[in-house]
This record gives structure tokens, sequence and C-alpha cells, in this order.
């Protein structure tokens, strides 16, 4: 009997000991606090390349200052498909909001539409979906960056000359935007000749196939305008491969832009106030989801940026 009671408060300490130590641990996991931001915005690109990747890098510094965390998507090339399935995704993983640069802006509008029906605001930045039920559009008045590379044209040919041009994506509002504003201008202001135009879709293998045929077919051009990211980046191969000395105008501004302008290889770019436009995507996404007022067009202009030798 004396040996039974003093077994009995050892077994009893062990059998606590086990439960005092799975409660120690639930309670330890619990009282763990993981800060996990408040809101999650979604951010679709167009296609993967180093401009979206700057717009990237400052939107994400945004997002920290606000406590949001951003999933970021792209496509690999410019593709409809893709940029309609990631839209499902986001709505299906019911992000908070969602920004997005639209490829096809008629396209893309009934899945805008139905991510703005689930109760998810939606904008659109850089390429406007105005057909769609979007709450607002960020970014540049691309008609006027267009008239803004004419009056470039204008300046550095004296309003004569002959010009090729490469655009991007055939269907994609801001690009058709670009080259209204910029033949419209060309024809209401200048003698300057648009010889060609080709839209690469998106495609670094295409603007390079386009580019090098324009030049073939049109020898005797005065200037290249790119009205897209990708053409300006592959004009500076081919101004490097050729060594060419023609006026190179182009849209949108990386670190290989401005070197290609510190160079002289690219006579002039129009910046579109990338920065800018990262922090206020962000800026308006947080505004939508707490019931503040947007702009419905939240213009962040644009900026030339001339090579030291123009």
């Amino acid at each position: 009997m004396l040996l039974a009671a003093l077994l009995l408060p050892a077994a009893s300490a062990c059998r606590g000991s086990g439960a005092s130590g799975g409660a120690s641990a639930i309670s330890g996991t619990q009282e763990v606090k993981i800060d996990k931001p408040a809101l999650t915005f979604g951010l679709i690109y167009p296609m993967a390349h180093p401009f979206y990747e700057w717009i990237t890098e400052n939107a994400e510094k945004e997002a920290v200052r606000a406590g949001v965390q951003l999933v970021v998507k792209a496509p690999d090339e410019a593709n409809l498909e893709q940029q309609i399935r990631m839209m499902e995704t986001m709505i299906r993983q019911k992000v908070d909001a969602i920004a997005i640069d639209p490829v096809d802006s008629d396209a893309l509008a009934p899945v805008i539409d139905k991510a703005v029906e689930n109760g998810i605001p939606v904008i659109c930045f850089e390429s406007d979906a105005p057909g769609s039920k979007r709450l607002a559009f960020v970014g540049t008045n691309q008609t006027q960056a267009g008239v803004r590379l004419g009056q470039i044209l204008d300046r550095q040919l004296q309003g004569r000359g002959m010009v090729i041009a490469e655009a991007g994506m055939s269907r994609m509002n801001s690009v058709r935007q670009r080259l209204d504003g910029l033949l419209t201008y060309l024809n209401a202001h200048t003698d300057i000749q648009v010889l060609d135009v080709k839209y690469n879709e998106g495609s670094d293998a295409k603007a390079l196939s386009d580019l090098e045929r324009m030049i073939d077919d049109h020898p005797h051009f005065d200037a290249f305008v790119g009205l897209d990211v990708v053409s300006g980046p592959v004009s500076i191969l081919v101004w490097k491969a050729q060594g060419l000395g023609r006026y190179a105008l182009t849209i949108g501004v990386t670190e290989e832009i401005h070197e290609a302008l510190n160079n002289g290889q690219i006579t002039a770019a129009v910046s579109l106030n990338e920065a800018e436009m990262s922090r206020r995507i962000v800026r308006r996404l947080l505004d939508a989801v707490r019931g503040r007022s947007v702009p419905t067009h939240d213009d962040t202009g644009f900026t030339e940026i001339d090579s030291p030798d123009s």
C-alpha cells in the first residue's frame, strides 16, 4: 500500500506533464503572431518584361507602406487567354481588388465585369478598358503621348522626312491611341511620311524581324518610332548591329533605354512616369476598397527624355 501510494503521484505527474506539454505547445502556437497584410491586391501585366518589373518594384514599395500584399501575374508573352485565366483565378481567390493592363480591352471586359459583380473593384492602368465596369484608369493620356512623339519628330526632321514605326499589340487600347495621336499630329502639322507601321503583338522576335524587314524595304528612312515597350529595346539591338545613325524614338523608360539615350542609340523617349503610376495603382485600389472617391481617369502625365546628343 505504501509503494502504491508513492507511485500514484508519480504517474499522475507524468500524465499531467504530457497534458501540460500538449497544452503548452498549442498555446505557444496560438501566441505566435504572424503579421499578415489586411488586404491583398492582384496586379496583372500584359507580359513579363523589364518595363513591368520596374513598375512592380515601385508598387511593392507603396504596398509595404500601406500594409498591402501584392499578387503579381504576367504571361511569358502577351496572351489574352492567360490574362483571362489570371483574372478568373484572382476572382476565385477573392482578392480585395485588381489592377490590370489589358492586352485586349474589348475581350477582357466580360471578366473585368465578373470581378466587379463579385465585389472586387478593378482599375486599369497603362491601357484602358472603357467599355467594362472597371472603376478607373490610372496612367498617361496615350493619345497625347503619341502627339508628343510627333512633335519630337517634327523638331528633329524639321517637318519633312520618312518614318517607319513599330507598334505593340494591335488590340491594345493604349497602342491604338498612341498611333492615332502620332499620325494625327504628323498629318496636320508636317510633311513627314509614315512609310510603314507593323505590330509585334508583344513578341521580341517579331519586333526584330519586322524592323529588319522595314529597313530593307525602306533603306532611305530618316527615323524610327517604337510605340510600345518592346519595340524600343529591339531597335537598340538593330542600331548596334547595323551601325545606324538614324533617329530613334520610343515609349517607356527602363535602365536599358536610359543607357541607350546616353549612348545616342535612342534619340528621345517619352516616359509614362512609371514610378508615379506604380504608386497611384496601389493608392487607388486602397481608396476603392475603403469606399473613398476614385477619379475615373487618374492622369499620371508623361515626360520627354532626350539624348544629350540630340
